[in-house]
């Protein structure tokens, strides 16, 4: 009886482990309100706050960032361009310019100088996930970290972001922002 017990205690831990890891579907938001249209909300100028924190919650760095945002139809596809000013709490500044394309309604490819490859990204409800690659530069030294980024429209105006960072599959910290559409 005793190596039955072990097996399936060891059955319920494997089980308890796996649903741990299963995470969020972006499926799940498709009937919360308001909706996300990223191309209506990205558009225009937004306002940015935000915090980068480390794995163990202390806050390293803070940032503002200014949005100008628009849209328009190529090849029968909604292209939107974001350019995206930062400003650190140290005074450094920096640029990034995303190119984004609706490839099909909720899904969605993104470029930008600094990340590598292609972002991607699913929307439903009131929700939209992008997964990518960001060749994060520290200390002289370039590191390529992914991204499981995650937006949340609170109201028409007002948007929240949660970003982990991790590389090899371990969290090295999360960025959270929260975006004002004025």
């Amino acid at each position: 009886m005793k190596p039955f017990l072990t097996k399936l205690c060891g059955a319920f831990f494997c089980a308890f482990l796996l649903l741990g890891c299963a995470g969020q579907k972006v499926s799940q938001y498709a009937n919360e309100k308001p909706s996300l249209d990223l191309s209506e909300y990205f558009s225009g100028t937004i306002d940015a706050y935000g915090i980068f924190t480390d794995r163990s919650g202390v806050v390293v760095k803070r940032f503002t960032v200014l949005i100008q945002a628009n849209w328009q139809v190529i090849d029968g596809k909604k292209v939107g361009t974001l350019d995206e000013s930062f400003e650190y709490s140290d005074g450094t500044k920096q640029k990034r310019i995303w190119k984004l394309t609706e490839v099909s309604p909720g899904k969605y490819i993104g470029k930008a100088d600094d990340v590598v490859g292609e972002a991607n990204g699913s929307s439903a409800g009131n929700a939209l996930n992008w997964a990518y690659t960001l060749a994060l530069p520290v200390d002289g030294t370039i590191y390529h970290v992914q991204f499981d980024d995650w937006m949340y429209l609170v109201t028409p105006k007002v948007m929240i972001n949660k970003a982990q960072m991790s590389k090899f599959g371990i969290n090295l910290g999360e960025v959270t922002l929260s975006f004002y559409k004025r």
